[in-house]
């Protein structure tokens, strides 16, 4: 016996394909993308202000570690200071 249009099950519009819904799958990977592009957009804005602190004499390699050292705790801060400068030492620098 033939399946016929009215006996078929009615599809609804959040349509699951091998137990995946695939309405919420692409929501999520269009979201993701969205905020790939803007971090693209981002990372573009931090490049043109590292070439303007290059262009205003500031050495762009320090800019980059002060950014890194005020991203730690301080006492982590502290503590590879206080490695670097034994280390330093050490090597009679």
């Amino acid at each position: 016996m033939s399946e016929t249009v009215a006996t078929r099950p009615a599809k609804t519009e959040s349509t699951d394909v091998g137990g995946i819904a695939a309405d919420r799958l692409r929501s999520i990977i269009e979201r993701i993308e969205r905020l790939e592009e803007e971090r693209k957009a981002l990372a573009n804005d931090i490049k043109d202000i590292y070439a303007e602190a290059k262009s205003a004499g500031f050495e762009v390699k320090v800019i980059r570690q002060i950014i890194s050292i005020r991203k730690k705790e301080p006492a982590e801060v502290e503590e590879q200071e206080t490695l670097l400068e034994l280390y330093r030492r050490a090597l009679g620098m």
